[in-house]
């Protein structure tokens, strides 16, 4: 039975795998997605290449060295101080047993549910010399003006820095704790056993351990810091995407907006590089079958002081500050602010925010499959180029999607006016449908890593068996990998609906005259000084944002504790 079963799996598995019959329409849907996704990218290369108005020589002689500069120096910043937070704690939380380490082993999670441009509004309320701080400080000491003391500038570059960090450090955190977790307590013990001390056991073993995973943090938080609008315009630092934003918006230059759009995804392409690039050349193995698992050593006296202290301070000051505050002015306006407005805001957001995690979660479990169905290079390359749109900040995908978008109306208008004498005036540009493009390019790379993640685990013996009952591809689909998949297909839409709410840049720049959500609103009423009208709208962000935090906790834990 063995011998005749053989030959029948060996072709039902080719089927299942490169030969199925239906794998070239897989492709050619694999191929359409890309090539959607990929038009935004397009777009702003075509545009900053052939612009109307080529006005890249006075960019560069007058803003884009202060653009440049600026962007530099803020990612540096965020990058240097985001790693000293991120190493050090996932440091601690792994390596050792202190008071509260259990706790701070998710609460350090905990500074992601807040967007970098709500914390920025919440420390500027607080810290700025009208603000309950230096007016404490002014009753205190019996200070009248502002030349009676030094008080540190919230809103500069140094002020943006330490803001993103606050909220970025959980990306290395998160996979550098990941990483430590996963080492054999043995190359500790070797290392403790020949002398080393703590310091010297981290940079000579630790450090080289998670270069890799530090390497894929670090490259997420440079790109979020570098995708930022809404904080670096409140603080007035000049980057490039605030240089984008004014070059389009307020000169009116859709070529030169494309200029800088294009050296933004240089600059997003260049990072993605390196990080992969320190993957490759920096591979660790466990030798020998059996591992030791890591015994977190025991830490007493200052040394436990500090570390709790450490953890505590970057959950106070990333979270539980920004919270409270928040919850305060919620509570103490919400008469103000609980109203019909709120709702429509609300209901726009969660409109948003729904349509673009269902569509995302089909579009990527179905692209995942077809990598399953047709797992060819050229597929597989396909897939790659789909999520290209995740490197792209906002921004730059607004301008990838209104070009073609205006391109593609003025033609039907065009066709329409020539043939009907009618004008058809906007049917895409400016519409929600445009925004949802912006997102779906944007975020249709977490989408395809959770399904591909969950198809990973499916083991392709149940594709096998059912073709062996007649089944076909998207029959098999439909019936054995999407109840399977249903985890994985949630998770990812969460995490969707959570980053659309949040998003801010792309929103801003596309949204219909007159819609608003809570994201926008949050911005427009915190430029114009008036936080407390609009916590209750940024303390939602933040609540959902927990939501991603409680996930990635439970499935990074899962394998670890």
């Amino acid at each position: 039975m063995e011998a005749v079963s053989a030959p029948v799996i060996r072709e039902l598995s080719k089927h299942a795998t490169t030969g199925a019959p239906d794998a070239r329409r897989w492709r050619y849907f694999s191929a359409i997605v890309a090539l959607i996704a990929v038009i935004p990218l397009l777009a702003v290369i075509y545009v900053a290449f052939f612009p109307t108005e080529n006005i890249w020589p006075h960019l560069w002689s007058t803003v884009l060295p202060r653009y440049l500069k600026a962007t530099f120096f803020l990612m540096l910043g965020v990058g240097l101080l985001a790693t000293f937070f991120g190493v050090t704690s996932a440091w601690l939380v792994a390596f050792y047993r202190f008071p509260g380490r259990k706790l701070f082993s998710w609460a350090l999670l905990l500074p992601f549910a807040v967007p970098a441009y709500v914390i920025a509004y919440v420390y500027t309320d607080l810290l700025e010399y009208s603000g309950p701080v230096q007016a404490l400080l002014r009753e205190w000491f019996g200070w009248r003006t502002p030349r009676d003391y030094w008080f540190p500038q919230i809103r500069s570059l140094g002020g943006a820095i330490i803001m993103f960090s606050l909220v970025l450090y959980p990306y290395i955190y998160l996979t550098c704790r990941a990483a430590l977790m996963e080492q054999s307590d043995s190359l500790l013990m070797a290392s403790r056993s020949l002398g080393a001390g703590a310091l010297r056991t981290f940079y000579r073993i630790v450090l080289p351990i998670i270069r890799p995973a530090l390497a894929v943090g670090l490259a997420l938080v440079l790109m979020e810091t570098l995708n930022d609008f809404g904080a670096v315009s409140f603080f007035a630092v000049q980057t490039l995407t605030a240089g984008l934003y004014d070059t389009w918006l307020n000169l009116g230059n859709v070529g030169g907006a494309a200029q800088i759009a294009a050296l933004m995804v240089g600059i997003s392409l260049a990072l993605l590089y390196l990080e992969r690039a320190s993957r490759h050349k920096s591979k660790s193995y466990q030798s020998g079958g059996r591992t030791r698992p890591l015994t977190p050593a025991q830490l007493t006296g200052k040394s436990a002081y500090i570390a709790s202290t450490f953890c505590f301070l970057l959950v106070f000051f990333g979270f539980l500050v920004p919270a409270s505050v928040l919850g305060y002015y919620s509570i103490e306006y919400f008469d103000v602010t609980w109203n019909a407005e709120f709702f429509r805001l609300a209901m726009n957001s969660l409109q948003l925010a729904t349509i673009a995690a269902g569509l995302l979660v089909v579009v990527g479990a179905l692209l995942a499959y077809s990598q399953r169905i047709a797992p060819s290079a050229l597929n597989k390359s396909m897939a790659r180029l789909a999520s290209v749109g995740y490197a792209m900040p906002g921004a730059v995908l607004a301008i990838g999607v209104i070009v073609p978008l205006g391109a593609l109306d003025n033609g039907i208008d065009g066709v329409a006016r020539d043939y009907f004498n009618i004008s058809t005036g906007l049917i895409f540009s400016g519409t929600i449908a445009a925004i949802i493009y912006a997102y779906s390019a944007r975020f249709l790379a977490i989408s395809l890593g959770s399904a591909e993640s969950g198809l990973g685990r499916i083991t392709p013996s149940m594709d096998q068996a059912a073709r062996t009952l007649g089944h076909g591809s998207l029959s098999i689909l439909t019936k054995v990998h999407l109840p399977l998949l249903s985890r994985s297909m949630l998770t990812a839409a969460i995490i969707v609906f959570v980053d659309v709410l949040k998003e801010l840049p792309a929103t801003l720049i596309l949204r219909p005259f007159n819609f608003e959500t809570l994201a926008t609103y949050l911005y427009q009423y915190a430029s114009d000084e008036l936080l407390e009208h609009s916590a209750l709208a940024a303390m939602f962000i933040v609540a959902t944002g927990i939501i991603p935090v409680i996930l990635l906790n439970r499935a990074s834990t899962a394998k670890q504790y």
